[in-house]
């Protein structure tokens, strides 16, 4: 795969960001200055240098990665006033004292999840329905 076209392609540094999954403005200078090909990303993720390492571990993180890590939507950060890029030892502490937006967001989550949970099973009851009447 190494040199086809596609891992040739070359990534702006924001979109290599978000496929690593860290914060534009916390990787060193190069990385935000140059694209990376497809093959340099696959690279990166297999092998990640001591920045990309430490950045996942520590942060800042980027919005999704700070939902996700608190179990909310990027939406439900921003009703919860977070919309700055939070570090690990952050996102710690209010997983360790959740604020009363936090709590509210959690459970706001989790009937979506239901939600698409019990729409999904119902179409996969109303695929199998139609596969039998198929028959």
């Amino acid at each position: 795969m190494a040199g086809t076209p596609f891992s040739q392609q070359v990534l702006k540094p924001t979109n290599a960001a978000k496929k690593l999954g860290v914060y534009l403005p916390a990787t060193p200078p190069e990385f935000q200055e140059h694209g990376v090909t497809r093959a340099e990303l696959e690279e990166l993720e297999k092998n990640p240098p001591q920045w990309l390492a430490d950045l996942r571990r520590n942060g800042p993180h980027p919005r999704p990665v700070v939902a996700g890590r608190l179990g909310v939507s990027i939406a439900g950060l921003a009703r919860g006033g977070i919309t700055d890029p939070l570090t690990s030892e952050q996102i710690d502490e209010l997983r360790a004292d959740p604020p009363a937006w936090l709590v509210r967001e959690r459970e706001t989550a989790a009937k979506v999840r239901a939600e698409e949970d019990r729409v999904a099973a119902e179409a996969e009851k109303a695929a199998k329905k139609a596969a039998r009447e198929n028959r």
